[in-house]
């Protein structure tokens, strides 16, 4: 993981990199313009903040026609078959590695962790030809030379050379939006829950049940993957970072827009990795801003976060066995033979309990993003 640590006179160091702050805040502005800046798809229609819209928690809230199952790309029509999570608090997610110890892969990002860093995420999608559509990485360097402010910054920060050596000054585009989205922008830890550890908030008797549901092993699971701290821990993102199949089924309806056939494989699409057992794995997900991110899971399938608990407590409870949301039996796991059934092993819920869980996990949302709670 890059480590941040504060030296000395201002001085932070990103990994073996140190800055200046002043060249830090150089760089968050910098890598804040870049990451809305439309410029840099082919069509110049689409930016990063396009699919992480900071003013709806840092992820795509467009319409698109498929109430927000996936992005729609840079030329209108290309739709992949994953939804963006939100890129708030993403820094927090350690580099992609596996854990000997607990023989687990771990951290990176995107649903499969393909990008070992917040820097390799940043230079995937300009690249990628459902998404911004850019052809090389020296069709995307001319794109940022065509802008004054880009050229001068560039130099200041990088040398005067950058601009020599493609690669290099690619490189050096992916860091300053990393570095942006390593500022508080994206990971404010403002949120009701985050106040209330602070004693300036006093939780209603519903979420008080819902946080005490949450974090107890004995009633549920959510605490087994997304709980890295502890219980009343500040600093707590609401996932470990691990990799794991819960049964998701298929996303018909995005299936039929997108014409995918193949089966998501999740964790074991990732170049890095080769062995089956990972088949149909998806990273967990951060909690923080889950209550204004919808849809939910890596394909958008469910639209509710209710149906979501729901969905969890089906295989601990013989009589949640219709989706609300569609009337219906559940559909099947689209990847069966992974399911992780020891992971998902808890309690049956009661009704009241799924709402006060949903209660518990609004408390989670960013406070400039409180008010989407409303709509």
């Amino acid at each position: 993981m890059n480590k941040l640590k504060l030296v000395s006179m201002g001085i932070l160091c990103i990994g073996s990199i140190c800055l200046s702050a002043n060249e830090i805040s150089q760089k968050e502005t910098l890598g804040q313009v870049l990451f809305s800046d439309k410029n840099l798809s082919k069509n110049r229609t689409q930016s990063c903040a396009t699919c992480h819209n900071p003013n709806a928690g840092f992820a795509d809230d467009r319409e698109n026609g498929i109430k927000r199952m996936a992005s729609l790309g840079d030329d209108n029509k290309s739709l992949g078959d994953r939804q963006a999570p939100t890129a708030s608090y993403a820094k927090f997610s350690p580099d992609f590695h596996f854990d000997e110890k607990k023989q687990k892969y771990i951290g990176g990002q995107f649903w499969d962790g393909r990008a070992k860093t917040l820097e390799e995420q940043a230079g995937g999608p300009p690249l990628n030809p459902v998404e911004m559509g850019m052809g090389n990485k020296k069709e995307i360097i001319e794109r940022i030379k065509e802008n004054t402010y880009y050229v001068q910054t560039f130099k200041e920060l990088f040398g005067e050379d950058i601009f020599k050596d493609d690669e290099k000054a690619y490189d050096a585009m992916t860091n300053v939006i990393a570095t942006f989205e390593r500022s508080n922008e994206f990971s404010p830890f403002d949120s009701k829950y985050d106040r209330y550890l602070k004693g300036e908030y006093d939780l209603t008797p519903l979420e008080d049940l819902g946080k005490s549901i949450f974090f107890s092993n004995n009633n549920n699971s959510c605490a087994t993957c997304h709980v890295l701290k502890g219980e009343d821990k500040a600093g707590e993102t609401f996932t470990n970072y691990e990799y794991h199949n819960i049964g998701t089924p298929a996303n018909k309806t995005l299936r039929a827009k997108n014409g995918v056939k193949d089966i998501d494989k999740g964790l074991l699409a990732n170049p890095n990795v080769k062995d089956v057992a990972q088949n149909g794995k998806h990273k967990v997900p951060t909690l923080r801003n889950v209550a204004v991110t919808a849809p939910y899971m890596h394909n958008g399938v469910f639209k509710d976060l209710k149906t979501v608990i729901e969905f969890y407590d089906k295989y601990n409870n013989k009589d949640r066995n219709i989706n609300p949301e569609t009337n219906k039996p559940w559909d099947d796991a689209e990847v069966k033979e992974t399911i992780a059934l020891k992971e998902l092993k808890a309690n049956a819920l009661t009704d009241r309990k799924v709402e006060a869980l949903v209660a518990f996990m609004k408390l989670l949302t960013d406070k400039k993003y409180e008010y989407l709670l409303e709509k």
